[in-house]
């Protein structure tokens, strides 16, 4: 009888050994599948980011008579949106606020 336990104790040892090594080894793969399909993602979006490539310019034409005014940006808005609260509040008057806004617009 003790060799038969020895000999179940045996296998229980060995089986389990081998599903730990197994389910490790899944893991481990599991894991390199993971990391090569975020760096495929990666890449995949990076291509889609980039500006498509301008085509060569021919031959110089005319210069445009007269360039559109710059565009406003974020923070001008948001400054001239503040401007505007502030002279509702009645803390700037008009020419106050005038000024102001000529300031930021023209620099």
């Amino acid at each position: 009888m003790p060799g038969l336990l020895r000999g179940v104790a045996r296998t229980a040892v060995v089986a389990g050994t081998a599903s730990a090594v197994s389910g490790r080894v899944q893991r481990r793969q599991q894991g390199r599948w993971a990391e090569q399909d975020a760096y495929a993602a990666q890449q995949q979006a990076a291509a889609y980011a980039r500006p498509p490539a301008a085509p060569p310019p021919s031959s110089p034409g005319p210069l445009p008579a007269a360039t559109p005014a710059p565009t406003p940006t974020d923070s001008t808005l948001i400054h001239l949106r503040e401007l505007a609260d502030m002279r509702a509040q009645g803390i700037l008057t008009d020419a106050e606020f005038e000024a102001q806004k000529d300031r930021i617009l023209n620099g």
